[in-house]
């Protein structure tokens, strides 16, 4: 069988800082060339069959998990980063783009670009726990530091949704500039 190279994950061993310290980068085929260029060794340690069109990878604070959100899959696959091999595959909606994880790594949420929502994962159980409503192609998401709040650009409708995590309900939707791409708490 043949593998298509955009459902493929790589992970790439690098290393950092004066001590250089061992680290691992995890990037999908698609943004293959752009991450190679970055590292020391550019030696692929392992490689991981994800869903279609793989568009972000994000880690849990503890690094023992990654989430890849698959756009052509529309799913997200759950790695476990010791073993490098998929933990889990969770169903989202239609084509999502970017995954954010609370702080104490309990939940993850995925904007879904093609169904106008964001979906909230219990990462204990891997399991999509609800569908929050938001404004047209969300694009981005962020967390604030507290786990409080997500807040996910909509790209189509030029706005931030404002995500209360506690009842995954909207809270507040800002108008903002034309086709907001990224969010970042600091």
């Amino acid at each position: 069988m043949r593998v298509h190279p955009f459902n493929i994950l790589f992970i790439f061993t690098i290393f950092v800082g004066n001590n250089r310290q061992l680290r691992q980068i995890f990037c999908s085929a698609c943004d293959l060339v752009k991450r190679t260029h970055n590292t020391a060794t550019r030696a692929v340690i392992a490689t991981v069959r994800v869903g279609r069109n793989p568009l972000d990878v994000t880690l849990t604070p503890d690094g023992a998990r990654a989430s890849v959100a698959n756009a052509g899959s529309n799913s997200v696959s759950v790695i476990n980063t010791g073993t490098n091999t998929i933990k889990a595959t969770v169903r989202v909606g239609a084509s999502p783009r970017k995954v954010a994880i609370t702080t104490n790594g309990a939940r993850a949420y995925v904007t879904n670009a093609g169904a106008k929502s964001v979906s909230a994962i219990d990462t204990a159980t891997n399991t999509a726990t609800a569908t929050v409503p938001v404004g047209a192609n969300p694009v981005d998401i962020s967390i604030t530091p507290d786990g409080a709040r997500a807040y996910a650009t909509n790209f189509g409708s030029n706005s931030v949704s404002v995500i209360d995590t506690g009842t995954n309900a909207v809270t507040a939707t800002a108008t903002v500039g034309v086709n907001p791409v990224n969010a970042a708490i600091f």
